[in-house]
């Protein structure tokens, strides 16, 4: 008699209702926020003066909560181990610091400076009195995004496609590192070849804010909560309530 074997070790990962329609709630908050700010276009107001050296405050406020769950899960003593496996960590890096802010640019600039630059005319005058071209303004958000490596969508997909969550705790944790010494310098590097003003005090304060704060955070509750109620209450109560 012929005995099928069923593999009860492999659960299939699925996404919750709310990240299988993340770009619907995305679509929607879009369609609300346009629609709030015509019709009271002093809340947009009231928002952008809280900001300092143009980072937003309420933005920043909503990316650390967004953040520390992910940097408060890293054990940065696997950092340390990860450099017996020198080669995925030089290859990520590489990619991550050589290739894509340039390739980002270089599309940037070539859709928006080139092929749809008559869509996007005009000049904008920035907080600092300079005027430059628009198309100079998306290109720049554009360097800015292509800079900074993804860390929350990286463990989503990760954990997706089976792969070691480990391994991409410690990659999100190197390249969180990483991006404290190079995004500034790089990110004013290629706004230079953009032709734009730039802002070092944003630069900074938005690593320091975004990136810097909630790895400092995330670093030391863990250590306290470890210390304090075990590593055990950590991963099976801690992080189960953070991160649902």
């Amino acid at each position: 008699m012929a005995i099928k074997l069923t593999d009860t070790t492999t659960k299939e990962r699925r996404l919750s209702p709310f990240e299988k329609y993340l770009t619907v709630w995305v679509a929607l908050c879009i369609i609300g926020g346009i629609m709030l700010g015509r019709a009271a276009p002093g809340i947009a107001v009231a928002l952008d003066a809280l900001s300092m050296y143009q980072v937003s405050i309420p933005i920043a406020i909503a990316l650390f909560f967004m953040m520390y769950p992910i940097m408060v899960k890293i054990d940065f003593r696997e950092v340390v181990r990860a450099a017996k496996t020198p080669k995925p960590v030089a290859l990520t890096l590489f990619i991550n610091w050589a290739i894509k802010p340039f390739t980002m640019y270089f599309f940037a600039t070539i859709f928006l400076g080139v092929l749809f630059v008559n869509f996007i005319p005009g000049t904008e005058i920035l907080p600092n009195g300079a005027e430059v071209e628009l198309w100079r303004s998306y290109v720049a958000g554009c360097i800015l995004l292509g800079i900074a490596p993804c860390t929350a969508m990286v463990l989503m997909w990760s954990y997706l496609a089976r792969g070691n969550d480990g391994l991409t705790l410690i990659m999100v944790a190197i390249n969180s590192l990483t991006m404290l010494v190079l995004y500034a310098p790089l990110g004013g590097f290629l706004l230079g070849i953009n032709a734009m003003p730039i802002p070092w005090q944003t630069i900074l304060l938005s690593v320091g804010v975004y990136v810097a704060l909630p790895l400092v955070a995330g670093y030391f509750s863990r250590k306290w909560i470890i210390m304090r109620k075990g590593y055990a209450w950590f991963e099976t109560k801690f992080l189960h309530y953070l991160t649902p």
